[in-house]
């Protein structure tokens, strides 16, 4: 009997449950009655491996052979049941458990206060925790972390952190998983500087960072701009022989872009390929766009050969910052150029695109231009929105075109495009430095009518 539960077991545990099933039926056919232990092996198994049907169909031929589920049967149905989110089958496994007096452990708890808390229903969460405590049930480190990391997720920092309190009042230490859970809800809520006293306490209490710990402050630090700081992590990193990977590396890259230090960024680059990490297409965007707010659109240009060269197909992201780059250059013509080169490359223009480069034309004078973009992105099956509207209308304005700029704003209204409180500012502005007075008004009521509070300093 123990050898066939260890195989049957082992099978198991390795997602072979056809195996599983046959050495069950050998051990059937050898007289041997498969016991709790047996079933309980297979349904594990047929849980983890997202087959919740079958291994309910199993708890069936279980009790038809004289044996009564017990917990870990259970709490198999429950974890798979947790795991797919299937909210309302995990909450009647639970109550059948509870029907049938099979006493829920910290496991079946677990299960589903990690549901509700992944899923952002803390109040569920917390009814379960106090449930399980009134059943005298002590939480551990699992459940705390699990109840922290719904807090963080929520951006509720307050609770987490008395939640963790409360951890630490129950004489349960803190490990890396606890200490990570926290830090990078502090860092997503870019407080850094708390997030700086829970390393150090990290530390204090002989708590070795990983990989992880390191990546998320690295990024805090980074997004926040702080670059001596993220550097000074990165170091000590590599002296903790914990080896960065390309989303460090992208965190830093970015954080240096941000800050204009484009030659670091750019190093950083090469770096990475030194120590054999490939640069992916996030690595590379980041650049792109780094160079292209430099206004080093040729330089990013070159990036962008290097991706096409090494394989790594460049996303319509990348492809909008070098027309955004262009068009702040004063270069819109090769923008529009760059088009065709994107389109090579089986990239399509979005509306993001369009009106980019409408913005970059008009910032030209170029308007006949920019009228006929928005025709192409009708061929394109795009079709123009309230900013590309806005950019054009802004250019007649701006230009002194009032009565194309009332045409263009009647074509909006018809096409059922609603006009924002930008769309009348620039026609307000446009009457009013033309000294036709009598239509900024008309325009400066209907913008009341719509709900839109005015600028009235003109």
């Amino acid at each position: 009997m123990v050898t066939y539960n260890t195989l049957i077991n082992a099978y198991c545990h390795e997602g072979l449950l056809e195996e599983a099933y046959e050495m069950t039926n050998i051990m059937k056919a050898t007289g041997l009655r498969p016991c709790l232990l047996t079933y309980n092996s297979i349904l594990n198994g047929l849980c983890k491996n997202g087959q919740y049907g079958r291994a309910r169909e199993l708890l069936v031929e279980m009790e038809e052979s004289g044996l009564a589920p017990d917990t870990t049967s259970y709490n198999a149905l429950l974890a798979e049941c947790c795991r797919a989110g299937n909210v309302l089958e995990a909450e009647s496994v639970f109550k059948e458990m509870l029907c049938r007096a099979i006493i829920p452990d910290l496991v079946s708890y677990s299960s589903l206060i990690g549901l509700f808390s992944r899923t952002g229903r803390l109040d569920r969460s917390l009814a379960y925790y106090e449930h399980m405590k009134r059943k005298g049930l002590t939480p551990d480190n699992v459940v705390y972390t699990i109840l922290i990391g719904g807090f963080c997720r929520n951006g509720s920092m307050k609770e987490a952190m008395k939640m963790r309190d409360e951890m630490l009042e129950q004489s349960l230490v803190m490990d890396v998983v606890t200490y990570n859970t926290i830090l990078n809800g502090l860092c997503k809520g870019k407080m850094l500087h708390e997030a700086d006293e829970l390393f150090n306490e990290m530390l204090e209490r002989d708590v070795n960072p990983d990989f992880y710990t390191f990546t998320m402050l690295i990024n805090g630090y980074c997004k926040f701009g702080n670059m001596e700081k993220a550097q000074t992590l990165f170091e000590a990193m590599l002296l903790r022989n914990l080896k960065p990977d390309v989303v460090t590396y992208n965190s830093l890259i970015d954080g240096f872009c941000k800050v204009g230090d484009m030659e670091k960024a750019f190093s950083l680059r090469d770096e990475m390929i030194s120590v054999n990490i490939s640069p992916n297409y996030i690595t590379y965007s980041i650049l792109i766009n780094g160079f292209c707010n430099k206004g080093r659109v040729t330089d990013a240009l070159r990036l962008w050969d290097d991706m096409i060269i090494l394989g790594i197909k460049p996303t319509i992201v990348t492809c909008n910052s070098i027309i955004k780059g262009y068009c702040r250059s004063g270069d819109a013509s090769r923008a529009a150029k760059f088009l065709n080169k994107m389109q090579s490359q089986g990239l399509f223009p979005d509306s993001i695109t369009y009106n980019t480069l409408l913005d970059g034309l008009i910032r030209e004078e170029n308007m006949d231009k920019a009228l006929d973009l928005v025709n192409e992105m009708g061929k394109q099956g795009l079709s123009p929105d309230v900013i590309s509207y806005n950019t054009i209308l802004d250019g007649f304005c701006k230009f002194g075109r009032m009565q194309e700029a009332n045409m263009l704003y009647r074509k909006m209204v018809e096409r059922g495009i609603n006009p924002d409180r930008y769309t009348y500012t620039s026609l307000i502005n446009g009457h009013v430095s033309q000294d036709n007075l009598k239509e900024a008004f008309r325009f400066h009521d209907e913008m009341l009518q719509r709900g839109f509070i005015p600028d009235d300093k003109f």
